[in-house]
């Protein structure tokens, strides 16, 4: 019996690329149909566009394709999760559905599956964004590394192949705010780098606005590195060393020049909201964190299901 791979395609509002990003597929995957059994396995974000009834149509026609549509937006790495949570193949390959990652790197990917790797990710070697995505995505990956407890590699997205073996054991893990390229790296296993160059968006606009960034931004930090809350402590000792110099300094000057001891009413203010400002920084920290746990404590489902459309027995 023929091993099965999976693609998982999280959608959310793309009408306009998805007839070209599965007439590519087939182009691509034609030869892997000799030796692989392959499942097309879309995920509908709650697309406000008509994303839906064309994945529909296709499944209509093609018995390896299933839809998945969520009864709203639930975001990328949650439909990604339930890509994961209802998988079937052997083995498993996250792509984005804008076009960005090649279809082709797929077939690399399967390659280094095939030599005994568990997980082969595809790491970004250039990529056509704006300068300000560039500058951002380099920022924000270098400072992951600096932060987390874990490696996760630098310059890439959730563009990878797992094992069914890595594929259980991320789906074991049922937290909430969700930052899947780490959880890959924590689990572990044999991983793989294969480089690629990402292409331009075909149509439609980003998925990843500057906010959503952002959010991924402190999911992965939060997630993956204690090092926020252990910095508040260290920045406690700090600004309490500093107060001690200062205690010292005014004590020092009151006796040796009396007279020239100015009420410090510009001091106080500004010493009053660069502490209060400060304050409010370390509370932030504390409550994404507690946010987080406040989260895990409702234990609401990940998602819910609308409708699965497939053809009976595809499994």
């Amino acid at each position: 019996m023929k091993k099965k791979i999976t693609y998982i395609f999280p959608i959310y509002n793309e009408s306009e690329n998805i007839e070209l990003l599965y007439g590519t597929m087939l182009r691509t995957t034609k030869p892997l149909l000799s030796k692989y059994a392959l499942e097309y396995l879309f995920v509908n974000d709650g697309s406000k566009d008509d994303s839906l009834k064309k994945l529909v149509d296709i499944q209509k026609k093609d018995s390896s394709v299933r839809v998945i549509n969520f009864s709203r937006n639930f975001g990328h790495q949650i439909a990604v999760t339930a890509g994961l949570d209802n998988a079937t193949g052997d083995a498993v390959i996250i792509m984005d559905a804008d076009m960005q990652d090649p279809p082709s790197v797929s077939l690399e990917l399967i390659k280094k599956w095939e030599q005994g790797y568990e997980v082969a990710y595809a790491q970004r070697k250039t990529r056509k964004d704006t300068l300000f995505k560039k500058f951002t995505a380099a920022l924000f990956y270098r400072t992951l590394q600096k932060l987390a407890s874990i490696d996760i590699p630098r310059d890439t997205g959730d563009f990878r192949l797992i094992d069914r073996k890595v594929l259980l054991a991320i789906n074991s893990m049922r937290e909430h705010d969700r930052f899947l390229r780490g959880m890959v790296a924590w689990v572990g296993f044999k991983q793989v780098a294969v480089q690629f160059d990402r292409n331009d968006r075909n149509a439609g606009e980003t998925n990843y606005p500057l906010s959503k960034m952002i959010k991924l931004a402190v999911d992965g930090i939060l997630g993956f590195s204690t090092y926020p809350i252990r910095l508040i402590s260290k920045v406690g000792y700090l600004i309490s060393s500093l107060a001690f110099l200062g205690i010292i300094y005014a004590i020092g000057y009151k006796y040796i020049n009396p007279s020239g001891t100015v009420p410090g009413w510009t001091f106080i203010v500004i010493s009053i909201l660069f502490i209060g400002g400060l304050q409010l920084v370390m509370l932030g920290i504390l409550g994404g964190y507690i946010g987080r746990i406040y989260s895990e404590a409702q234990n609401r489902p990940l998602y819910l299901i609308d409708h699965i459309y497939e053809t009976k027995n595809s499994k």
